[in-house]
């Protein structure tokens, strides 16, 4: 279900038993990702913001694939990728995927 190139590929799933009106049921998720520390990343570009730029777009055009967004996310160190954009000139390192 979590493809290889996603955010979560690697999480351990945890699993937890919940008791409903007397029937049990197993619940299963993914474990809690934190953003990994980047020492020893390259960076491969220190992008400057620009009006209307989106991060899917930024990553579709640094890794051909727009849903590795969350790769800039991770590089800058936010949660919120909108959160990214909102200043103009304010530069995003890109950096070389670890795995």
């Amino acid at each position: 279900m979590i493809g290889p190139t996603s955010r979560y590929a690697g999480i351990d799933t945890g699993v937890v038993t919940v008791d409903v009106d007397g029937e049990e049921h197993v619940i299963r998720y993914l474990r809690r990702r934190f953003i990994p520390h980047l020492s020893g990343s390259i960076t491969l570009v220190n992008h400057p913001v620009k009006q209307g730029d989106r991060v899917d777009n930024l990553a579709a055009f640094y890794f051909t694939d727009p849903t590795q967004f969350w790769r800039i996310c991770d590089a800058n160190n936010v949660l919120r990728p909108d959160e990214l954009v909102e200043t103009i000139g304010k530069l995003l390192a890109v950096v070389l995927p670890l795995r």
